[in-house]
């Protein structure tokens, strides 16, 4: 575990070099990026969205693609297509932005419901399917899509299938004003970016998430997962609660947060920290909820703090774990 922690604590320090004084949404970058998950970042414009994505690409030396959406995008733009070419007298692949590492899709909810489906094959199973020819992507490959919550006019709210897809969601919110100012100072001569050098190798990062699908689970964490999520569904503010995808990406996003934070075990603290960024956008608010300005976000602390955490079988699970 001491490497998966050194090594993220290369890629987080690097990040800040970019992105100040946002510590936890880089963190939980990271995270993404350990259980080979999709980030969704919703926030408003000129917080450094961007600049995270093409940042987090620069530290692990990767193939960054940036996709802007717009209302008449097609699929074809971003997936890629076939050209014949005549003088092979046979048809050709054009990749797509699609076919990277590190790809920023760029105000998601800007494209049509039939352009957003062109990323479900690519977010699920890690390729690509055009005219019959399945095209593999690379390792790593992780998206980070991006939307504003403020402007709706000419978008197009994702669907629950495509927000199911997503480990994670997170703001980065506006800096204070001691890291404002320190992002006017690091940014009068020249863009932090410029100077940023890679800190991992491809095969670092690979035997990273490799090793954190071996950190341990008790049961009575599993069933606290469970628990929570289970709680989504049955709470009467809730319209639609979190899937058992949820339950899936609850875990594996606690084993990358323990093993971040130098352990080989998941702790109920960890799974507490993670609920609200992979549970909250799985759910939808009932129509009485929404008319009290209650959010998905608010659904979920109350459920946390309703569900009770393991205590003594968890500690008993971890030393019969330790005696083996």
């Amino acid at each position: 575990m001491a490497d998966i922690r050194a090594l993220s604590e290369r890629v987080i320090g690097n990040l800040e070099k970019v992105i100040v004084g946002k510590r936890r949404s880089i963190e939980l970058i990271v995270i993404g990026l350990l259980c080979q998950g999709h980030v969704l970042i919703e926030d408003v414009p000129g917080v450094g969205k961007t600049m995270l994505a093409r940042s987090l690409a620069r530290s692990l030396d990767c193939v960054f693609n940036r996709i802007q959406f717009t209302p008449d995008m097609l699929p074809s733009d971003v997936t890629g297509v076939s050209i014949y070419n005549q003088q092979k007298n046979k048809f050709e692949f054009r990749p797509g932005p699609i076919i990277g590492q590190i790809i920023l899709a760029d105000e998601i909810n800007r494209a049509t419901p039939k352009t957003q489906a062109a990323l479900l094959e690519a977010m699920e199973e890690r390729q690509v399917t055009v005219d019959g020819v399945t095209h593999l992507l690379p390792k790593p490959f992780m998206v980070l899509a991006t939307q504003n919550p403020i402007e709706y006019e000419g978008t197009f709210p994702l669907p629950e299938a495509q927000l199911d897809r997503f480990l994670l969601r997170l703001r980065l919110g506006y800096p204070n004003m001691a890291d404002e100012i320190r992002v006017m100072d690091d940014q009068q001569l020249r863009h932090p970016l410029e100077a940023l050098k890679p800190v991992a190798k491809l095969k670092e990062i690979q035997d990273a998430i490799d090793e954190v699908k071996r950190i341990y689970i008790s049961p009575a964490v599993k069933k606290y997962i469970v628990e929570l999520t289970t709680r989504t569904r049955q709470s009467a503010d809730v319209y639609l609660g979190a899937s058992p995808r949820g339950s899936l990406s609850l875990a594996r996003a606690g084993q990358a947060r323990a093993a971040l934070l130098g352990r080989d075990h998941v702790l109920p603290d960890d799974i507490k920290a993670l609920a609200v960024p992979v549970l909250a956008h799985r759910i939808i608010v009932s129509p009485a909820a929404r008319m009290r300005d209650l959010g998905s976000d608010t659904i979920v602390q109350e459920v946390i703090l309703a569900a009770a955490a393991p205590g003594g079988a968890f500690s008993a699970d971890i030393s019969r774990k330790k005696s083996k």
